[in-house]
């Protein structure tokens, strides 16, 4: 009787139901783990906010151009990769202009009052002049003068209702030698919204444009702001020359 009832108490222990269970307890251990590494893999990525601190350097080609840029300094997951692209956006932190990073947290997420954000964007160039060479054919017969003086030589002009530009105001200041300093930057309400109400374009490269978007603040150095993207962009297409010999 002793021996039958052993018999039958391993029967019972070694049943298939037992077995659906342990297997199930396992699966259940597994989905706990995956759920633990998935969701401390969705809060790093929430809590970077689609920023990244990879510095890894990506080729990337617009028009005829071959720039190398570290992640990081891509302001757009989908574009941080090796290619062509018709179009490059970028952001770095002014005036290191360095890219994102832990320490510049604050800053990229416009946490801050630094307000040193830069936001640039690459393409082809489609119009003969930039920003400064249009000043003369265009914007001088539209805008309205005399401006108003501003920082650091910089002239305010006001553009008419009919000139296409209402809401914007002509940053302007002379160069001996070259084209003017000239940038466009929002008025009003529209201004104070913005992260970076000022724009200006240069020509880079290879027939390359050069849109770069600041804080009116800047303006207050706009000689070291200008260099400073001008030599920006010459080491991106500089590094990315190096790199292809």
């Amino acid at each position: 009787m002793k021996e039958a009832a052993a018999t039958q108490q391993f029967r019972i222990v070694d049943s298939p139901l037992m077995t659906r269970v342990f297997y199930g307890l396992v699966a259940l251990a597994i989905l706990s783990l995956a759920v633990t590494v998935a969701g401390k893999w969705l809060g790093e990525r929430i809590a970077m906010g689609g920023h990244t601190d990879d510095t890894t350097i990506h080729a990337i080609v617009v028009g005829d151009n071959l720039l190398a840029v570290p992640a990081n300094m891509i302001r757009f997951e989908q574009a941080r990769r090796n290619g062509n692209a018709e179009r490059l956006d970028l952001y770095v932190r002014y005036p290191a202009m360095e890219g994102y990073s832990s320490a510049a947290r604050d800053a990229f997420n416009h946490a801050d009052a630094s307000d040193s954000i830069l936001f640039l964007g690459f393409s082809e160039q489609i119009m003969s002049r930039d920003m400064s060479g249009r000043f003369g054919p265009i914007y001088s017969s539209l805008i309205v003068s005399p401006g108003k003086p501003g920082p650091a030589g910089i002239t305010f002009h006001e553009f008419p209702e009919n000139s296409g530009y209402l809401g914007e105001m002509l940053a302007v200041a002379e160069r001996p030698g070259r084209d003017p300093f000239v940038a466009r930057c929002l008025t009003g309400p529209a201004a104070e919204k913005s992260l970076a109400p000022c724009e200006r374009d240069i020509v880079v490269g290879d027939r390359l444009s050069l849109t770069y978007r600041f804080p009116q603040r800047f303006l207050d150095e706009w000689q070291a702001l200008d260099a400073a993207v001008e030599n920006f962009a010459a080491s991106m297409l500089g590094a990315s020359a190096a790199q292809s010999r």
